[in-house]
């Protein structure tokens, strides 16, 4: 069978795509009131369920899930006896940060060197185009599925509450499917065709330090009032030794990735490090990034420069995440990390860690029909191979799904390659990889059945 009708199709439905991708961006739908509006999340709910229902999906509702978000759900019958394939994305996004370091607006999509910016451009919005285009592109050709299929796109993930997980557990029927495709993950680089087969667990704490009633003159008091900040700077430095090592007493951080390896060059180049800058840790980036664990500093309260007075500070609070590898308990891990924090605080400051989301790590079998059907895919979609490669992100859901639904093969794919720069200012998509996806999905889709003998 040819595919090159699809592709054709594909190639002329990218300026739709990128009118869409526009629309979708525009919502800022960042699932944090304290952030933006939740109506703007409802928009880009409303407005992902009209986009599903006009490709003639059936059965389009929002699922109010229980952490307060909107998941949208589609489907649409195949043939009888044809396998069930399941596609899912995301589409709440991550705050624009200091909207100021942006080269455009972060919600208004703009083209530039050959790349359209904004946020969710890649992550995941994109991700929605790219499911979409290949639904649409074998709708103008095929006029129908060989496969039964199910659309899930929720509205929390960024935020890590686990709303769509704990409503697919409650109902379980839902998204029964023999193939899952997680569309929230990217190639390897641009243009090389890529699955991921792990991702790290995360979890994220928050810690609060209390050492005075209020904050006082730093002249009249400093050198011998307790300073909460100062308190805050030493737990958060002996998270990591000085090589930049994740240094959590309880915690294995020399673990070896025997995968597709990350050419350092490459990566401080996808990372944009300055010139003369180290990287942090020890061992192979991809040890680093897929095999070991990693500690960010996600945000510090403290007084800004700018406004700042001269005193002592009486408190201060930071979120900090952790990310473990596959073969990592997630539970031993947070009590590693919290206990670690707790034992750091100097001078006996009142001191408080809070748990506040968790997520297994998760591992691909990367064997079966789809799997198969997905390499021949990419194959004829990028005239390359399959590679199979690691991702230190984390998506809860996957593991929700295997618990639920053990025989379904579960597969990562996207649009976020490394120089997309998701989570950072200045997030795109190249528009090449997304056609390029998008067409890989639809030869998948069109010929899964197949494989499946």
């Amino acid at each position: 069978m040819t595919h090159q009708q699809l592709a054709d199709a594909v190639r002329s439905l990218m300026p739709r795509a990128k009118s869409d991708l526009a629309e979708l961006v525009a919502f800022p739908s960042v699932a944090d009131p304290r952030v933006f509006p939740v109506e703007e999340c409802r928009k880009a709910a409303r407005w992902v369920a009209d986009a599903f229902a006009a490709e003639g999906l059936t059965g389009v509702r929002l699922l109010d899930t229980p952490d307060g978000s909107q998941a949208v759900y589609a489907e649409l019958p195949g043939p009888e006896g044809a396998p069930t394939v399941l596609l899912y994305s995301h589409y709440d996004v991550q705050p624009p940060l200091e909207e100021s370091a942006w080269d455009s607006p972060a919600f208004e999509l703009t083209e530039r060197d050959g790349r359209w910016y904004g946020r969710g451009a890649a992550d995941c919005k994109g991700n929605i185009l790219m499911h979409l285009t290949a639904l649409r592109a074998l709708r103008e050709v095929d006029g129908a599925l060989p496969v039964g299929l199910k659309v899930v796109v929720e509205g929390s993930e960024e935020q890590g509450t686990g709303g769509l997980e704990r409503y697919a557990e409650a109902h379980p029927e839902l998204l029964a499917a023999d193939a899952v495709v997680i569309g929230d993950t990217g190639n390897v680089a641009l243009g090389v065709p890529s699955v991921t087969a792990t991702l790290r667990g995360m979890t994220v704490v928050e810690v609060s330090i209390a050492t005075l009633a209020g904050n006082l003159h730093s002249g009249a008091f400093g050198g011998a009032a307790p300073d909460a900040l100062q308190a805050m700077i030493q737990v958060l430095a002996g998270l990591h030794d000085r090589n930049g090592d994740v240094a959590v007493t309880g915690l294995a951080a020399d673990q070896v990735w025997d995968g597709h390896q990350y050419d350092e060059q490459q990566f401080r180049s996808d990372a944009e490090v300055l010139d003369g800058v180290a990287l942090t840790g020890t061992g192979t980036v991809s040890d680093r990034l897929c095999a070991r664990p990693s500690v960010t500093v996600l945000g510090i309260d403290a007084p800004g420069v700018v406004g700042a007075s001269n005193s002592v500070q009486a408190s201060a609070k930071a979120l900090v995440s952790l990310r473990v590898p596959p073969g990592t308990d997630l539970k031993a891990a947070q009590h590693a990390l919290i206990s670690h924090l707790e034992a750091a605080v100097p001078w006996g400051a009142h001191a408080e860690v809070r748990l506040l989301s968790g997520g297994e790590s998760f591992r691909a079998e990367l064997t079966g029909p789809a799997y198969e059907a997905m390499g021949a895919a990419m194959l004829a979609a990028f005239g390359k191979p399959m590679t199979a490669t690691g991702e230190g992100g984390s998506i809860p859901l996957c593991n929700t799904l295997r618990t639920l639904y053990p025989a379904a093969e579960i597969i990562l794919i996207g649009v976020e390659e490394p120089t997309a720069r998701i989570h950072a200012v200045n997030e795109s998509v190249d528009p090449v990889e997304l056609e390029l996806m998008a067409l890989t999905e639809a030869i998948f889709l069109r010929t899964y059945a197949s494989y499946r003998g």
